[in-house]
């Protein structure tokens, strides 16, 4: 059987994380979904790139794995049958400390450290010198750090049996492979010589460590150390082991012994440009391409005394019909080895594997070929590929590929059939927005009511007519049950229709999010599920190579515009070539249809050049109705898409108020500078933007960012106090939030942007140089989060969190009208500050405030703890007016309670409730989570939340729980009946009365 490989071995990272309750276990899966990611598989390293991994015997029954290491710094173990996740851990850096995983069950079988991370040397590539490797009975485990440091463990305790470093530590030796055996350890590296590398070979003795001898083999290597590895034979009692490296167009061997004696063979016949570990070095196997690109199978021969080529595949060679090979190698149940070659056909359009068995045939190889429908318009291009087979008959041969992609994605193929896939590229999340859904009638008509013709109107009453016996059911059921839609109940798919249409709550909408590997994802946000998805074209960059980057996303039509909504994607296009260029991307966010027609829907999709250039800023202008995107380039030239007569109009008619700062000078010599646009264009034909002012930042400060409130509805100017006087909220439209650093303090200023008048400044410390403030900026209140290490009477070391409020003048019922007042006015700078600071449970890697439709609902903050759980605060326990005494019967009525320094851990404010990501994960986990983003829900009660990094995380929050529905636990049948009763009784006595009455007046 195959030993268990280095990505085995390194399965070994472990996950600290702590825990907490949620609000509602039963909730869990319902209100909220949780889908886990493990991140970008990592491509072009055998022992770190996805692989199979066999676990049991040969004459016994074995179960497969697959195993890959992330660029999201994950180790993870996936099930072949249904690519979920076994076991996934986040690995160290630096070699620091090893660890030993059970890849069933994810328990930690050993845990080492082989030195301080600040001790770990940084080489290039990234994976040299560092190389992990069994011995034969599993009994140690040899660990190479470092490039110079060889230590044998025990596996069983973790006990060290010796260690071994190089005499020779500097930068001339570095050493990247093991390979151990029972009579020498062979530590192989390349020396540095004058234009080229010589292969270095160290023999140690396995008992104790010591050097048995050391040479260099005559060698020249121009490749680095990807261009040399070691192959292995067992056989007849005896192990070949020998070192392989390209030279020249020539592959070159030599056996390796514990005296270093032998000298190197070539192998004849060909001149070859590349050599390929394809993983099968336990059993001298691996894959040669000759200059022409064809592909040879080479082994080590019967002998041990050199390398034979065993098979060339047919039609490998370099051509324009077909990609170019990729070659990997895999097992089957019985530890029989195969080589597997994967290309794609232009000319098909479909993938093809073609799969060698060297034992077969009576030891002559045999190839088995089919192709399988592989959509690169769907999920790029495939960037490696994992091998599985098995061998049911004497010459039949099935095949399982996992395919990574360089969308992300993570495929396991068997045969020609798709059996799963995961998008592994939502790990990489740039920016993401929710977009609105329509409600079912609009869907059905194409568009807006005052949009349709007699006839369309006509169909749709006729289609909705189909729908009306199942209503009436559904109404008389509920009118007797009182079974209406439940707020914490799941977002069920409206009946009869396939499309994405609006839930009675305006729960259900679409999550647009594009990724850094180029693509971008509609996410159902009652669910989780991609509805559609389209990888970028790279337009003219296609011949050259390129990277797309997502900048900013913006919705800029709505359901309530009367149509489809659409988004417009910025995006910064980086070339091979250097050339760096903006391009948008106009996209339906129902379908993910090029709005712009210029893309087939089964192609990528195409962008807009907006400009042949980088981009310096880019907002969205909101102008009676209309939407559009507003971009800078290099030169402060405006440029407005769409750019429609309309739009142009709106956008010169803006411009006497238009401001904005953007960030100036070098280095640690940071400024912020205002700018206003032209009112004529210039010879360009564009308007460009002219520096108003500038805020010179103090020496060794750097601007980090630059936050602007979000555009959401604001439901009351100012808040009434106990005693019947008001506060009114300073709503300042040009004020923005700005985050510096230097090496030893940070910054937060609020600026307007219409002077640069700073209105609030704090410095913050900044441990290790280190400035990690999460701040959050709505309507008139500031909240920043940060560490404080200073220790002083009375001070200690914690998480603080401060939360700042701006009103307009300098007391109070005074009011300057500021979000309509002129941005040249004095009484812009008339504002009252009120802030307070509290001691923050933990640290957080994630802040943002809730959103409702009206802003009438209390807001929350939610928060992506450091212990991996979403959790949330309500204001007032952050209300920076908490009185530090008894509160007043007046303060009373406002809510506030007495300050605390410390805000409660609640558990019961946890969002993220008990979920159990894989079994090295401790419960409540949304593992590193980057950014949140909210969005209102058509119930003004609620907050839809999503939160995305490594894991995805959706749910809903009600701040002030949901006032605007009834209670579940409403009885409407009670109700039902007193109505009906009291009907009954009306029916019943008003003749009565009438007789009454009647009799009454005969008598007067």
């Amino acid at each position: 059987m195959r030993a268990l490989s280095n990505l085995g071995a390194l399965l070994c990272f472990s996950f600290h994380f702590l825990s907490g309750a949620a609000i509602h276990a039963s909730e869990a899966g319902v209100v909220d979904w949780h889908k886990p990611l493990i991140g970008d598989a990592l491509t072009g390293n055998p022992t770190l790139s996805p692989v199979f991994h066999r676990l049991g015997e040969a004459d016994e029954s074995t179960k497969s794995y697959i195993l890959t290491a992330t660029t999201s710094n994950v180790l993870a173990a996936l099930h072949p049958e249904n690519g979920t996740i076994v076991v996934a851990t986040v690995s160290g850096t630096g070699g620091a400390t090893i660890r030993l995983l059970d890849i069933s069950s994810g328990d930690l079988l050993l845990e080492q450290q082989l030195h301080k991370p600040e001790a770990g040397r940084l080489l290039e590539p990234d994976n040299t010198g560092v190389s992990l490797a069994f011995d034969s009975d599993r009994a140690n485990v040899y660990a190479l750090t470092n490039g110079h440091t060889v230590r044998r463990i025990l596996t069983t305790t973790g006990q060290l049996q010796w260690g071994w470093t190089s005499p020779d530590q500097s930068s001339l030796v570095i050493y990247s492979t093991l390979v151990p055996t029972s009579s020498a350890v062979y530590v192989l590296g390349l020396a540095k010589s004058f234009a080229s590398y010589t292969l270095h070979v160290t023999a140690l003795s396995p008992s104790d460590g010591s050097i048995i001898s050391t040479a260099d083999v005559p060698s020249s290597i121009t490749d680095g150390p990807q261009s040399v590895f070691a192959l292995r034979k067992a056989g007849n009692g005896t192990e070949a082991v020998r070192a392989v490296w390209l030279e020249g167009g020539s592959i070159r061997s030599v056996n390796l012994t514990p005296e270093l004696k032998e000298k190197p063979v070539p192998v004849k016949g060909a001149v070859y440009q590349e050599i390929i570990d394809a993983g099968l070095n336990d059993h001298g196997v691996f894959v040669a391409l000759k200059d022409d690109g064809s592909g040879r199978v080479i082994k080590i021969n019967e002998e041990g005394t050199g390398l034979k080529v065993i098979w060339e595949f047919a039609d490998s060679a370099k051509a324009t019909h077909y990609t170019a090979s990729m070659y990997t190698g895999g097992f089957d149940m019985d530890g029989y080895p195969y080589i597997g070659r994967v290309f794609w056909s232009h000319a098909y359009k479909k993938a093809s594997a073609h799969i060698f068995a060297p034992h077969l045939a009576e030891g002559k190889g045999l190839v088995t070929g089919y192709t399988f429908p592989f959509e690169t318009g769907v999920h790029g291009i495939i960037a490696n590929v994992a091998l599985d087979t098995a061998h049911p008959e004497e010459y039949r041969v099935i095949g399982r590929l996992v395919v990574t992609t360089t969308t992300g994605a993570l495929q396991l193929w068997q045969y020609d059939q798709l059996q799963w896939s995961r998008e592994e590229g939502l790990a990489n999340i740039q920016v993401a927005e929710f977009v609105e859904l329509p409600e079912k009638k609009v869907i059905a008509s194409g568009g807006g009511e005052e949009k349709e013709t007699f006839i369309d109107r006509l169909w749709r009453q006729l289609a909705e007519a189909q729908d009306f016996p199942e209503y009436a059911v559904n109404f008389a059921k509920r009118f007797v049950t009182g079974s209406y839609e439940s707020v914490s109940g799941p977002v069920a798919p409206v009946s009869n229709t396939t499309a994405l249409v609006r839930d009675t709550f305006g729960f259900r909408k679409v999550l647009v999010v594009a990724t850094t590997r180029g693509k971008i994802y509609g996410i159902d946000s009652a669910n989780g599920e991609v509805v559609w998805s389209r990888v970028f074209g790279l337009g003219w960059a296609a011949e050259v190579g390129a990277r797309i980057f997502p900048v900013k996303i913006f919705t800029t039509r709505t359901v309530s515009d009367g149509d489809t909504p659409q988004v417009v994607l910025v995006t910064q296009r980086r070339a091979n070539n250097g050339l760096v260029d903006t391009v948008l991307f106009h996209i339906d966010a129902l379908t993910g249809e090029d709005a712009r027609y210029a893309s087939q829907d089964n192609d990528v999709l195409q962008g807009f050049d907006a400009i042949a250039g980088p981009l310096v800023e880019a907002f969205l202008l909101r102008d009676a109705g209309a939407k559009y995107v507003v971009l800078f380039d290099e030169f402060l030239q405006a440029h407005i898409y769409p750019d429609t007569p309309g739009n142009l109009e709106s956008f010169s008619s803006s411009i006497p108020s238009l401001h904005f700062a953007l960030r100036t000078g070098r280095p640690g010599a940071g400024r912020l500078t205002g700018h206003r646009l032209s009112l004529d264009k210039e010879f360009t034909g564009k308007h460009v933007a002219h520096p108003s002012w500038t805020q010179s930042l103090p020496d060794d400060e750097d601007i980090q960012a630059v936050i602007t409130r979000p555009y959401e509805p604001v439901a009351s100017y100012g808040k009434v106090l106990g005693n019947r006087t008001t506060l009114y909220k300073y709503l300042n439209p040009n004020v923005v939030a700005v985050l510096t650093s230097s090496t030893s303090t940070c910054g937060v200023y609020v600026m307007d942007t219409a002077k640069g008048t700073i209105l609030y400044h704090s410095i913050l410390p900044a441990p290790g140089g280190i400035c990690d403030i999460k701040t959050a900026f709505t309507e008139n209140w500031l909240i920043y989060h940060y560490y404080d290490d200073e220790v002083g009477l009375d001070q200690a070391k914690s998480y603080r969190v401060v939360s700042v409020e701006f009103y307009e003048g300098s007391r109070i019922d005074e009011k300057i009208s500021s979000s309509d007042i002129s941005s040249y006015s004095n009484e812009t700078t008339s504002i009252s500050v009120f802030e307070q600071s509290y001691i923050f449970p933990r640290g957080i890697s994630a802040i943002a405030a809730t959103s409702t439709k009206f802003g009438i609902t209390s807001r929350e903050i939610i928060v992506a703890g450091e212990n991996g759980v979403i959790q949330a605060f309500p204001r007032r326990f952050l209300d920076p007016r908490r009185p530090k005494r008894k509160p007043t019967s007046e303060e009373q009525e406002e809510w506030l309670m007495q300050y605390d320094p410390i805000i409660p851990d609640d558990p019961k404010r946890v969002l993220s409730h008990t979920y159990k990501i894989v079994h090295s994960y401790p419960e409540h986990q949304v593992a590193r989570t980057q950014k949140i983003i909210t969005s209102p829900a058509l119930l003004e009660s609620t907050s839809l939340v999503f939160a995305y990094g490594l894991d995805l995380f959706s749910t809903r929050t009600a701040p002030s729980n949901t006032f605007d529905v009834l209670s579940e636990n409403f009885n409407k049948a009670q109700l039902v009946l007193t109505v009906a009763g009291l009907a009954l009784a009306i029916i019943v006595t008003k003749p009565m009365v009438r007789r009454k009455r009647l009799r009454e007046r005969w008598y007067d």
